[in-house]
């Protein structure tokens, strides 16, 4: 079983490489080309998968960031986020995981419930975006904020670490263990 390490491969110069592992192709591209679109002063790489592990016959770059892509109206999408889990070493989950759940503004539609990703979320220490990628522009918002992360991740922020930004997350954003 191939697993998925973040020093696996030596940082790329000025380069940032974010993974988004989802079910949902089209939204997952879409998110992709406005991430491609947002001022970076690094060469900004995305690379989508649909699970979890990557070939291993495959030459890709050093991953900066991971971010999940669940869709509450899925219950496939959330069995395939937990699957490809399995495959991710630990260390990655020192702040250069992320959880991005869609699909939350049609509630009744949502075949996931948004605690089932929240409790997923903080399993794994791990920050939880929502954001519902339909939406052109929430999906730029949050193609812009990806950017911000995988910039940080990658290294490329003076001063702010991956660790850093997961704890201002973390305590900004996620509830705690008893609101759960």
């Amino acid at each position: 079983m191939s697993v998925l390490r973040p020093l696996d491969k030596l940082p790329g110069l000025n380069t940032a490489t974010i993974l988004l592992v989802g079910t949902e192709d089209a939204l997952l591209q879409q998110l992709a080309e406005a991430m491609l679109k947002e001022d970076c002063t690094s060469e900004l790489k995305v690379h989508l998968a649909k699970s979890l592990p990557l070939p291993s016959n495959v030459n890709r770059p050093r991953i900066d960031l991971i971010v999940f892509v669940v869709n509450l109206h899925s219950k496939h999408s959330l069995r395939n986020v937990e699957e490809s889990l399995h495959h991710v070493d630990a260390t990655f989950f020192l702040g250069k995981v992320s959880f991005l759940a869609t699909g939350a503004g049609q509630e009744s539609h949502c075949s996931i419930h948004r605690n089932t990703v929240m409790k997923l979320a903080h399993t794994y220490r791990s920050p939880l975006l929502f954001c519902d990628l339909e939406i052109e522009d929430f999906r730029a918002a949050m193609a812009q904020r990806l950017v911000r992360m995988l910039q940080i991740c990658a290294g490329h922020v003076p001063s702010v670490s991956a660790l850093n930004l997961l704890s201002l997350l973390q305590s900004s954003e996620n509830p705690s263990l008893e609101d759960l």
